[in-house]
């Protein structure tokens, strides 16, 4: 991505580029040791996490939004998760033709698994900053995304 900018550009659209080809290193990273050590894709660990975050589970249309993809994508990863028995559908109190999606104890054993190993591939990867070089441009672009919000709302 890098490669496409050049000196003549404005310095925004390097950072950018810089940002995206960064954020691409990392998650090829992480796809490839997720397939090579738990035969799984970022699509079901990162569906794993929001069920993770909500012992309740959450309806398929909530899932969609959370991850920002479309329910086919959502209903597809839910199935494969669901026959492996790492996922379960069960009756939404609130409403009963709906239903939530929430980890089975054995889907919650086997994500913390993964989860641990992420942690430590993350941590691996951003390894070359110093702790204040990662405070300070985790507080960068927390301003970038409040100023991105900002953006949004007007």
């Amino acid at each position: 991505m890098e490669a496409r900018a050049h000196a003549g550009h404005p310095e925004e659209l390097r950072l950018w580029l810089r940002m995206l080809t960064c954020t691409q290193l990392i998650e090829r990273d992480l796809r490839s040791h997720l397939r090579e050590q738990f035969e799984t894709t970022l699509p079901r660990f990162d569906l794993m996490a929001q069920l993770e975050r909500k012992p309740e589970g959450l309806r398929m249309s909530e899932l969609s939004r959370r991850m920002m993809v479309t329910g086919g994508n959502v209903t597809g990863v839910t199935d494969q998760l669901e026959k492996e028995g790492l996922v379960e559908r069960v009756t939404d109190e609130d409403d009963r033709r709906a239903f939530r999606v929430q980890l089975t104890a054995k889907g919650r054993q086997e994500f913390h698994a993964m989860a641990q190993a992420h942690e430590e591939w993350v941590v691996a990867a951003l390894g070359g900053l110093a702790p204040e070089e990662i405070r300070t441009l985790h507080q960068l672009l927390g301003k970038v995304k409040r100023h991105y919000l900002e953006l949004e709302t007007t």
